[in-house]
């Protein structure tokens, strides 16, 4: 497993960062725009940058292609607004493959029976790693490396790669260090946005008292669970101690988890604190945990959803408006500073051909990442593509911070790990929280299943 800590640097930086997002949307919501721009797109070729570009494409006409990922609703839809603007630039035809998860035992039939998609969306650098190791992933050409060594940071370079060379090209990133909430819910109840984890417990009983469950939570998506405790663990054990649970240095028995678990067990085990109880929560799954939150009117299911800053896709969904109904805070620090936990969807090639590379290319220019940056919900770690894109202010201001961040940054754990622990529902990380979820009391127990699940999945 390639380790990203080579890319990220001290505590410092990390809490600069931190505190770059708190200011910056403290300062944003005051005045937003709408959260869904359907004026932007890659339908017309008078779109600037989109259709001119910074980008020459070659011609590709009479090329097919198919492109795989797990996306699907509005956030697909968009997607595939930058895929007709590569068709029209170039002429080529792009067939979107849905994929089910864990996509790298989607990709494998598919090799298996012989018709493996050009391209496909890869949600882990382990499944990055892993496609590679199979033979699958096939290296990025010269043009594709020239562009993202142009528009990304190193740290986003190399979390795509595997040893010296380069597979991934990160298209779509995820702050996944936010708590979204129903501002008119925390208007009536008089509660405060709060910076501190026991600030968080203290609001979440303000909304309790005013008759509102705090928290929704999608437990059925175990990956939900393990980013709440990616957040806690970082802000309380430190970046030192992520790197090395994240590259299974340490065990998932030593006492710096039985501490996360606990902290996150003051919200999980609290009765009437989750929406639905814990049985609820593991049947919801993640759109449902937002959109219960943005709908009711002045009684919603709950007042907060924890997730990255594409909950904004989901909150689409709805009446309510990012910035006016629809409000965010950081995570809380747990710790001595707040957690900056990223994720992010990596296009690897699986067919190598011109238009397979040239598609790769396409991704790692700001040209495409502007055409989806438009639609809201989505967030591009291309340092290069120009913030006024991003439709609202607090769009932009997630999107500032992310960049400024620049390698000082820790990703998803769960992505690093190999993908029968940290990427398979119903087996290894994301079933082990559902179980802890279910009973927040069995700490020990829920050590002891992840150390088992994580020694066999990383074979030590």
């Amino acid at each position: 497993m390639r380790s990203t800590s080579n890319t990220i640097r001290t505590r410092r930086t990390m809490k600069a960062a931190a505190t770059l997002l708190a200011g910056a949307l403290a300062l944003s919501l005051t005045a937003c725009g709408s959260d869904d721009d359907k004026s932007g797109g890659g339908e017309s070729s008078s779109g600037g940058k989109e259709s001119g570009g910074t980008l020459t494409l070659p011609k590709l006409d009479g090329t097919t292609l198919e492109v795989a990922a797990v996306w699907t609703g509005t956030e697909q839809a968009n997607f595939k607004k930058v895929l007709a603007e590569f068709e029209k630039r170039t002429g080529a035809k792009i067939t979107f493959v849905p994929a089910q998860d864990p996509i790298i035992n989607f990709l494998g039939s598919k090799i298996a029976g012989g018709s493996p998609p050009d391209v496909a969306m890869l949600p882990q650098p382990g499944a990055i790693k892993q496609a590679a190791d199979k033979g699958w992933a096939k290296p990025l050409g010269a043009e594709a490396q020239a562009e993202l060594a142009k528009n990304y940071s190193q740290g986003w370079q190399d979390i795509g790669k595997v040893g010296d060379k380069q597979y991934g090209v990160y298209y779509k990133a995820a702050n996944k260090s936010l708590i979204w909430y129903n501002a008119k819910v925390f208007e009536n109840a008089g509660a405060a946005d709060p910076a501190t984890w026991k600030d968080l417990l203290t609001t979440a009983q303000t909304v309790y008292d005013s008759g509102v469950t705090p928290f929704s939570i999608g437990g059925a998506d175990g990956w939900t669970l393990t980013d709440w405790f990616e957040n806690v663990y970082l802000s309380q054990a430190g970046p030192e101690k992520y790197d090395q649970l994240a590259q299974h240095k340490i065990k998932w028995t030593d006492p710096s988890v039985k501490e996360a678990l606990t902290t996150l067990a003051q919200v999980w085990g609290k009765k009437d604190w989750v929406a639905g109880g814990a049985s609820g929560a593991l049947q919801t799954e993640f759109p449902a945990s937002v959109t219960q939150t943005f709908t009711g009117g002045e009684q919603p299911k709950a007042a907060m959803v924890y997730e990255g800053d594409f909950v904004q896709v989901n909150i689409a969904d709805t009446k309510s408006k990012v910035g006016t109904d629809a409000k965010v805070f950081p995570f809380p620090k747990v710790g001595d500073t707040a957690p900056v936990v990223s994720g992010g969807d990596a296009a690897v090639i699986l067919k190598d051909s011109k238009g397979a590379q040239a598609l790769a290319t396409f991704l790692a220019s700001p040209d495409a990442a502007e055409i989806q940056a438009k639609l809201g919900g989505y967030l591009s770690p291309n340092k290069n593509v120009d913030v006024s894109v991003y439709p609202n202010e607090v769009q932009q201001t997630i999107a500032k911070a992310l960049v400024a961040a620049g390698d000082d940054f820790r990703f998803d754990m769960s992505d690093q790990a190999p993908q029968a622990f940290g990427g398979t529902p119903g087996k290894g990380e994301w079933k082990d929280l559902q179980d802890f979820l279910k009973n927040p009391t069995d700490v020990a127990g829920t050590q002891a299943k992840l150390e088992s699940d994580a020694a066999a999945a990383y074979g030590n």
